[in-house]
């Protein structure tokens, strides 16, 4: 049964173990002065006598807590995150601070901590000036002295080792472990059993001191120093215990530090800095301290010794004083002299009386030591010289220790299990903790019957030989050599993959299945599962290693020596061994990131083959999310693995990607550190951070690793970023890595570590010239080749273990001694580099005075009872300043992005040449994005120049405007130019990228200038040939009114000759008949009709004319050139070549095509070019509006003509046949054709009378009924508007419908909605699902013609299934506003004629006028009608109205999926508008492959350059002098260190990875390697290899054969990786 204490005592701790909602499960907390109140309460009722001091004295405690503001749960989480106040260095404060200070300085390893001072405060001060000037009493020096002792005292001071314990009840038990292990490293005693302040229940915190490992080293008989290193928990030492009876003089606290480290104050003691007697919370506290000896002569003790002190009189902790007397192998008891009355004499007798060792030290007893009896000392302290009575003691303490009565060992373990009855443990009564513990045993416990060595090879088996196997295999696939390249990388690849499997095939052993079934399923105790794990595994490992340690540092000290004298045999033999060391110290090494990496494996091998791996108990896809949950709770993540030297990119990625899940994409700042090993870098970031990267010995840190810290709220106002994220890395010049070949390995760790980093530390230490000579060089060389690869990270130099960092002088002159070696190293590197920098600062921004740091020691004297050097602690507490405010300038990067730049880098490095092969995946991403945004920009632009053009056209034919003025076209674009300026500007200022896309802002500015100026000058050009072509078609425009006048009169006149017939509809549509007959066959005699026209057979009769006789099998065998395979056949060679003419059929009909890829390529964009211009040129002649005439014909065969020409002027080594010009004229009319017949038929419904005026009878008729039945002018002249109406109306809404749905579809089409690139993957999409092999070869051949079929299929497919969804509904909504607009200006027409008193002349300006921007209608379109006698404007107006209707219904019914094609001009249907923008492009193709350059500008800045490249084989090409298919990949080609190439056919040979020396074209394209499967082109390869042969002639075989490995790419496959390369 629990007692009533008991309760009492877990309510008041319970008060201070609950802490806020997180994910370990724990409730929300009251605040403590509420809890502690409660506790008050449940002890009333006189439990015991003393009840009254014991509130009295909880009182004092709560106000202590309310005065440090800890009136909730601190957590190690909020103290670890980056603060305000973390970065101000403080030596005073006000006491609500203290408790900030105390562990911002603690964090920091600054024993200085407990020596922060209290600030006045003005109450204070203002008090102690009032007594100053008080009226002084009388009687000089003596009663003004005595008389001011109680005035001038000042108010209670707050005791250091209050706020420290204050701290320590307060703490969440993660912060608990925090603080123990910092105060170890400051070298201060650490609580041992501490009593609750409230219940006085004692807690021994065990947990705290489980992260605690302790070195030493001791000297045997022999002369042989051994190195022990061990967990505090589980060291077995002697322990001496010292406390007091009763009130002493002397400070037992301050004669403990004088036997452990005289010059340090491992105890806090009276006489410490700070020190007051209002001391409440450490009496009846035990601490504990350690001393470790050096193996050195002057060690005080020779084996390491444990001490524990309990403060306050023994007398009052009875229990403590029992644990500690049975726990100790000496106890030491101070008091102030034996009496046999004492109240404490009995248990001073038992002590005397009991086996174990006693020292007693006598305050008032001036006697030098004695033993009193065997193993019972006397020692004085009255009038004695300190240091005397120190040695005194030292020696009977050693006495003491080498006697059997000191024979029993202390070990903490041993506490809780012997005294748990009695004393709370923190690892038993905390169940998370508890569970925590049984997990981590549990996986312990299948260690135990292990060799150390053999560990990781039993239970991580996909981490040795198999991961570092693959690794090998990525480097060289990624280094590809021979001939057949291809076919080599394809063979890795396919080894790669049996690797993984084989790794997949592994079974899971048991130790990673406990570790999955604890942890998986665990989330609230799983930090502590976690830390347990590493705390056992560092306990278990830490001797093994301590003794490896020593033999590898041993062995290299001997082949140092040996390299000295230069014994070569020797040497060799010992370097041998110390390999075989090395290789077994790596093999002992075993850790939770070891256990991660296996995880790693595990994950990269399931996702290699798609498939879970048996026995897992979860989807492999949720490995990643428990380790992201470890970085989210402090863990680090490794993110190089240093024994393989490789970085798991998919694993990282996948962790990133969970990360991100979690948090969302947050901005970090990215903080890395480079040195030479065992510099203290991760003792650095350590201190500055509160970090825990591995810095014991013998677990110096491999590889990479990177850990998140959180910045605190307040803080993100200040700063643009969430978290820090440093990265900690393995030495340079690993001695681990000594004997092979290092200097590459550094070279690419600093890359890579630099490259991640927003700010870089360079580490050195000491002052050695050449170390520090070797390092620098390495690092400049990595920012050297940063700046080609436009990153642009900063740096700061820290300088450690400098002897002197006071003098001023001293530090200049290494500043300038920094800045030369820096310099010459830029010099050294730039050469590598192939770069011009002369000095440091024209690599990276470096200021010497303010980017380098001088550290002082670390240790203040020798290691390892030395605590850190405050000065040190200062200096680090100066660069985490410097740090914070260089990243508060800084925007960071995101998540997602750090995750891109990580497999970019590492991408980039595996390929060796860095700078060549580096992808910027976040500069691409940006990128694209611009050219989106700029797609928005230049088709808003386009778009409202459109409207303007419109409105302008639309004057134009009304003939309100004669000439057209530049000026006053910018003036109406003015507006949106300005809008979209506003954008561009908006988006360079507050995109997230903002920084990477700054490169590009000015040359953007610049392009969207040009392009306004350019889309200004072509609308004036398109307007003018509309102002020329308006007077030109005046005469063809008269005669058409002539008719319809004369119509319109005679039907009049017959209509009154018959209108006593008006109810005989027959007779009267009969008479009609005969008179429409007679006026047609009359205006057909004076205009002759428009024939229909025979494009092609007009070219055949020129081709015959220019030829003089073109053969008439010619016709027969005419061929489409736009599908010809090669174009041998039209070439003839010249003479200067070299080639024999006559022996080319037979040589070609053989094997060997004479005519190169090359050359083919170059005919072919002839054919393009030739044919995009006379595309252009047909769109000038508006045939639509002024007619066909062969003169168009004529023009554009020259046109032709002239390009061949001068083609062939070329310097080519052949012409062309006749059957050239001939087959390619031929061929761009047949493709013309349908355009050329579709405008002359557009004309000529306009303008042939026969088709023109039959469609104009059924209202001609309509009006002959009017006048027969007697209808007013007004009713008929209303009758003549509407259909006049009818053709402007229908052109208005159809333009404006066609304008409309480009817009929609630019927004809502997700072909048509982005940039170039996304255009491209969706039409790679569609060919792959159609599978149609004539339309792949005109995507290659003919990539432009392709983009426009493309379009019009989406347009015209858009407007099929959104026919009565949308395009319907457009037009409608058009034809409404119309009507609208109409009929208000119909009404407003009528109002001013009445308000002016107006005519029907007024009447029809007005309303014509109002139409006038809107329609092609204008009183010209009335000459010759007579309305002289029209009165009536209301009924005019309601004519038009009763008319309109119908006319525009219509209009809606004649409305198809068809009706642009059929209604509109070429320019101005939907699917021309979105060609016009999307071709506005570059279409330049890539040398090697031809694929196009994706760039949305054309003639853009920079390098041309693709997201994925092609198979050559696609194109047609070839194996020099053979008819076998190329294979090569570009960016897998310039990845080979011995493949070349003969650029433009000529015999000069060039490296296909230094392709730019070939200058040309070469020089302008940027191809960086990509070794990725890219399994688009190779799937389609292996899908029309049949088609790809028979189209070219060409064969699959020898070099050009397909590796296997392709022919397993499905089609799913090649489509889903369009959307990770594009």
């Amino acid at each position: 049964m629990e007692s009533h204490e008991d309760k009492n005592r877990h309510s008041a701790q319970d008060s201070m173990d609950e802490s806020t909602t997180n994910k370990e499960g724990k409730k929300e907390e009251t605040t403590q002065g509420k809890q502690w109140q409660r506790d008050e309460d449940n002890e009333t009722a006189g439990v015991r006598p003393d009840q009254h001091l014991q509130q009295e004295v909880i009182g004092e405690t709560e106000r202590l807590f309310r005065k440090l503001r800890l009136e909730s749960k601190k957590r190690a989480a909020d103290v670890l995150q980056i603060s305000s106040h973390s970065l101000k260095s403080h030596e005073s404060c006000a006491e609500e601070e203290l408790v900030k200070n105390y562990l911002q300085k603690l964090l920091m390893m600054n024993y200085r901590a407990r020596n922060i001072k209290t600030k006045e405060t003005k109450t204070q001060h203002h008090t102690q000036t009032e007594v100053s000037d008080m009226k002084k009493p009388k009687g000089g020096i003596f009663k003004e002295m005595s008389s001011s002792n109680a005035a001038t005292s000042k108010s209670d001071t707050i005791h250091p080792m209050d706020v420290q314990m204050a701290v320590f009840h307060c703490a969440d038990s993660f912060l608990k472990q925090v603080m123990v292990t910092k105060l170890s490293q400051c070298q201060f005693a650490l609580p041992l059993l501490v009593p609750d302040p409230f219940t006085q229940h004692i807690e021994f915190p065990l947990w705290t001191f489980r992260q605690i490992i302790k070195s030493w080293k001791i000297t045997t008989t022999d002369n042989k120093i051994i190195s022990k290193v061990q967990s505090v928990c589980k060291a077995e030492t002697p322990m001496v215990s010292f406390f007091r009876f009763g009130s002493v003089s002397s400070s037992k606290s301050q004669l403990m530090n004088s036997l452990i480290n005289e010059r340090h104050n491992t105890f806090f003691h009276r006489n410490c800095p700070g020190s007051s007697r209002t001391r409440l919370l450490m009496d009846g506290v035990v601490e504990i301290a350690w001393y470790c000896p050096s193996g050195k002569h002057t060690d005080t003790f020779t084996d390491c010794v444990a001490f524990c002190n309990l403060h306050g009189d023994a007398g009052d902790n009875e229990k403590q004083l029992k644990i500690l007397t049975e726990m100790s192998s000496v106890n030491v008891v101070l008091l102030q002299h034996l009496d046999s009355e004492d109240r404490n004499a009995t248990k001073i007798e038992e002590l005397y009386n009991d086996k174990k060792p006693l020292i007693c030290i006598l305050t008032d007893d001036e006697s030098a030591a004695s033993e009193t009896r065997k193993g019972k000392y006397k020692i004085g302290l009255k009038d004695r010289n300190q240091s005397d009575v120190s040695e005194e003691i030292i020696r009977a303490v050693n006495d003491c220790l080498s006697s059997s009565a000191s024979a029993s060992v202390f070990r903490l373990e041993d506490v809780s299990k012997r005294y748990h009855s009695d004393i709370r443990v923190d690892e038993e009564d905390d169940e998370d903790c508890r569970r925590g513990r049984e997990a981590a045993q549990e996986m312990m416990t299948l260690l135990k019957k292990k060799l150390l060595t053999e560990i990781k090879e039993s239970f991580l088996p996909c981490q040795g030989k198999l991961w570092h196997q693959w690794c090998q295999k990525n480097k060289e696939l990624h280094r590809p050599q021979g001939e057949d390249i291809e076919q080599e990388i394809s063979r890795k690849q396919t080894e790669m993959k049996k690797i993984r499997e084989k790794q997949h095939h592994n079974t899971l052993s048991k130790f990673i299945k406990i570790f999955f079934k604890n942890t998986l399923s665990n989330d609230a105790n799983l930090i502590y599962i976690l830390k347990w794990l590493r705390i056992l595994l560092d306990e278990y490992t830490s001797t093994d290693l301590s003794v490896l340690q020593q033999k590898y540092n041993e062995k290299w000290s001997s082949v140092l020596q040996l390299k000295e004298k230069d014994k070569s045999k020797k040497l060799k033999a010992e370097q041998t061994e110390l390999e075989r060391i090395s290789e077994k110290l790596q093999a002992a090494t075993f850790g939770l990131e070891h256990i991660m990496r296996e995880i790693s494996q595990i994950y990269e091998s399931c996702s290699t083959v798609k498939k879970n791996k048996t026995g897992l108990q979860c989807n492999f896809s949720s490995l990643p999310s428990l380790a992201a949950e470890m970085m989210m709770s402090g863990f680090p993540l490794e993110l190089m693995d240093g024994d393989a030297a490789h970085v798991p990119v998919m694993w990282v990625s996948a962790v990133l990607d969970k990360l991100i899940q979690k948090l969302g994409d947050q901005r970090v700042f990215v903080l890395s550190i480079l040195g030479i090993q065992s510099s203290g870098k991760s003792t650095m970031l350590n201190a500055m951070f509160g970090l825990e990267f591995a810095v014991s010995a013998g677990r110096c840190t491999r590889g990479a690793f990177m850990q998140l810290i959180r910045v605190s709220e307040e803080m993100k106002h200040q700063m643009k970023f969430d978290y820090v994220l440093v990265v900690d890395t393995e030495g340079l010049r690993a001695s681990e890595l000594a004997g092979r070949s290092t200097r590459h390995h550094d070279n690419e760790l600093a890359t890579f570590v630099v490259g991640i980093g927003n700010l870089t530390l360079i580490n050195i230490f000491g002052e050695n010239p050449s170390e520090m000579q070797d390092i620098l060089q390495i690092v400049v060389q990595a920012f050297l080749r940063m700046k080609k690869v436009k990153l642009n990270p900063s740096c700061v130099f820290v300088h450690q273990n400098v002897s002197d960092i006071t003098a001023g002088e001293k530090n200049m002159e290494g500043k300038r001694r920094l800045q030369k070696t820096l310099d010459e190293m830029t010099k050294l590197a730039a050469k590598d580099e192939g770069s011009d920098a002369e000095c440091f600062s024209d690599v990276i921004a470096f200021d010497v005075r303010h980017d380098v740091k001088y550290f002082a020691q670390l240790w203040e004297g020798s290691p390892p009872m030395a605590p850190p050097n405050p000065n040190y602690c200062e200096n680090i507490q100066e660069l985490k300043e410097t740090i914070i405010t260089r990243a508060s300038k800084s925007t960071g990067i995101r998540l997602k992005d750090v995750c891109k730049r990580i497999e970019d880098l590492w991408e980039a490095l595996l390929n060796e040449r860095f700078v060549f092969s580096f992808r910027n995946s976040l500069e691409i991403s940006a990128y694209r994005r611009l050219e989106t945004e700029y797609s928005k920009w230049t088709w808003t632009l386009r778009s409202a120049m459109l409207e303007i053009e419109n409105k302008l056209h639309i004057q134009i034919e009304n003939d309100t405007i004669h000439e057209i003025d530049e000026s006053d076209i910018k003036r109406k674009l003015k507006q949106k130019s300005e809008e979209v300026n506003k954008s561009v500007s908006e988006f360079f200022e507050k995109d997230t990228d903002k920084d990477i896309l700054i490169q590009w802002k000015a040359s953007f500015e610049i392009k969207i200038k040009e392009l306004q100026e350019n889309i200004v000058r072509e609308t004036k050009r398109k307007l003018n040939e509309i102002l020329q072509q308006r007077d030109l078609k005046k005469k063809i425009d008269a005669q058409r009114t002539q008719h319809e006048n004369t119509l319109l009169e005679k039907s009049k006149e017959l209509a009154l000759k018959h209108k006593d017939k008006t109810n005989d509809e027959e007779t009267l549509k009969k008479e009609f008949d005969v008179f429409w007959g007679e006026c047609m066959k009359k205006i057909t005699t004076d205009s002759p009709s428009v024939k229909d026209i025979d494009i092609l057979k007009d070219v055949k009769i020129l081709l015959n004319d220019i030829h003089e006789s073109v053969h008439h099998d010619t016709w027969k065998n005419i061929r489409d050139i736009f599908t010809v395979p090669s174009y041998e056949d039209y070439v003839q060679f010249k003479k200067s070549c070299g080639i024999i003419i006559n022996g080319w059929k037979a040589v070609k009909d053989k094997f060997v095509p004479l005519l190169s890829t090359e050359d083919e390529t170059q005919i072919r964009r002839l054919i393009s070019d030739v044919t995009h211009q006379t595309d252009k040129t047909i769109n000038s002649f508006n045939i639509s509006k002024m007619g066909y005439n062969k003169s168009c014909i004529r023009q554009l065969t020259y046109f032709i003509k002239a390009k061949i020409t001068e083609y062939e002027e070329a310097p080519v080594k052949y012409v062309f046949k006749n059957e050239f010009f001939i087959d390619l004229v031929f061929s761009i009319f047949k493709k013309v054709n349908k355009t050329f017949t579709d405008q002359h038929r557009m004309f000529r419904e306009a303008n042939d009378p026969d088709l023109y005026l039959e469609k104009k009878k059924k209202e001609y008729y309509s009006i002959f009924q009017k006048y027969g039945q007697g209808a007013t002018s007004a009713a008929i002249f209303g009758e003549i508007i509407s259909q006049k109406l009818n053709k402007p109306i229908e052109q208005s809404v159809y333009k404006q419908t066609a304008r409309h749905l480009a817009d929609e579809m630019r927004s809502n089409c997700p072909s048509l909605k982005g940039n170039r690139s996304n255009l491209e993957k969706l039409i790679l999409t569609r060919l792959a699902v159609e599978e149609n092999f004539n339309k792949y070869i005109n995507y290659i051949h003919c990539p432009k013609d392709h983009f426009k079929s493309f379009i019009r299929e989406e347009v015209s497919q858009y407007i099929r299934y959104q026919f009565s969804v949308r395009v319907q509904l457009k037009m409608s909504k058009n034809i409404d506003l119309l009507q609208q607009k109409i009929m208000t200006a119909a009404h407003e027409s009528t109002q001013h004629v009445q308000e002016n008193r107006g005519n029907i002349d007024v009447w029809l300006k007005f309303f014509t006028q109002k139409l006038s921007k809107v329609l092609i209608f204008s009183v010209k379109d009335f000459s010759g009608v007579k309305h002289d006698d029209v009165d009536d404007f209301k009924l005019l107006e309601d004519v038009i109205s009763k008319k309109l209707a119908p006319l525009l219904s219509d209009i809606r019914k004649e409305f198809s999926t068809g009706s642009f094609d059929e209604k509109l001009d070429l320019s101005n249907r939907p699917d021309e508008i979105l060609i016009n923008h999307f071709c506005q492009c570059c279409w330049v193709q890539c040398p090697f492959c031809y694929a196009i350059c994706t760039n949305t500008i054309p003639k853009h800045n920079g390098d041309h350059s693709v997201p994925f490249h092609r198979v050559r084989a696609v194109n047609g090409a070839r194996y020099r002098g053979t008819k076998q298919f190329s294979l090569h990949i570009c960016t897998t080609v310039v990845a080979s260190s011995d493949q070349s190439f003969y650029p433009n056919e000529s015999d000069l040979l060039v490296l296909y990875r230094e392709y730019r020396k070939a200058g040309g074209v070469f020089t302008k394209w940027s191809i960086t390697p990509d070794l990725s499967e890219l399994p688009y082109w190779k799937w389609f390869v292996c899908r029309f290899q049949v088609d790809l042969q028979r189209h070219y002639n060409q064969t699959f075989q020898d070099y050009g054969k397909i590796p296997d490995e392709w022919k397993k790419i499905t089609k799913q496959e090649a489509i889903e990786s369009l959307d990770k390369n594009i």
